[in-house]
């Protein structure tokens, strides 16, 4: 198990698995990377010899995360503001980055919002937001970074996923939809940018501790209860797990990987029980604490 913290702080040690230049003087654009998954993405990146671009819609956060980023990897780390919904900010963006950096060779798509409800209790909006941010979002960042680089000097799209729509998780009919159109554009864009020398693939997490989707969606009281035990893991997964299948599928260790889906969850999706009950029970026992 790779060494993590929960919080959005950089590790006070670290253990290289590859090689630490694996990635050197790469350049990586991370949605949603300033904190969660994405912020251990960046600095697993970095530790490797990558300068990053996190980029979200909340700049103070973004331009801590840069400092931490940068003062623990001695690597660059710029923060931007866009909104993954609006292709004009990300094509700014992606100005600025060239204008700083010069290049972009991995884009890692990992901007997302989440929550359990039921369908019935689903507001047309809730799930035109969630298909907004997720979908449109990473299909939005990734034409747009196609278009202004990768067409011409190639490059490695990863985009976060998740395991929902496998088996049609109860109380998530938003985003499993959502990810599973994002599982079918990983191989239609492989298949149609193979030939620009860009791959694209896929990282489905299981719960992984430490982030804001596994406090939303009941994993600290999940861990309570021993819901983990039936996962064949036995545990729920950390960020620099998540972090360490992107490194792998970003890097030239994947060099001929592509629309493929590397799914990181212990095994969860195959035993874990799709109980509706006990979810609504846990959406019900949450919203009695508001």
């Amino acid at each position: 198990m790779g060494e993590d913290i929960e919080t959005d702080e950089c590790m006070n040690t670290y253990s290289h698995i590859y090689s630490p230049d694996l990635l050197i003087d790469q350049v990586a654009f991370i949605t949603g990377g300033g904190s969660g998954i994405g912020f251990r993405i960046a600095e697993v990146l970095m530790r490797h010899g990558c300068d990053t671009v996190i980029a979200s819609r909340n700049l103070e956060k973004l331009t801590e995360a840069a400092k931490k980023l940068s003062s623990t990897t001695g690597r660059r780390c710029l923060g931007i503001a866009i909104d993954v919904r609006q292709p004009e900010t990300i094509s700014a963006a992606m100005d600025e980055t060239l204008k700083t950096f010069g290049r972009v060779d991995i884009l890692i798509n990992n901007a997302a919002g989440n929550f359990l409800c039921p369908a019935t209790s689903l507001s047309f909006n809730a799930f035109k937001t969630v298909m907004e941010i997720d979908t449109m979002g990473t299909f939005n960042t990734s034409k747009v970074i196609y278009d202004k680089w990768f067409k011409d000097h190639g490059g490695s799209i990863v985009n976060i996923s998740a395991t929902l729509g496998y088996r049609g998780q109860a109380l998530q009919v938003h985003a499993g939809s959502a990810k599973a159109a994002n599982d079918a554009m990983t191989r239609h864009l492989a298949v149609e940018w193979g030939p620009s020398g860009v791959r694209v693939n896929t990282v489905a997490p299981g719960p992984i501790s430490g982030t804001e989707g596994y406090r939303r969606l009941g994993g600290s009281h999940a861990e309570s209860a021993g819901v983990f035990r039936s996962i064949p893991l036995q545990r729920a997964g950390n960020k620099t797990e998540i972090a360490h299948a992107v490194l792998f599928l970003a890097s030239r260790a994947a060099s001929y990987v592509t629309g493929a889906i590397l799914v990181a969850d212990g095994g969860a999706w195959l035993t874990s029980a799709n109980d509706v009950e006990r979810l609504l029970g846990i959406v019900s026992s949450r919203s009695a604490k508001l």
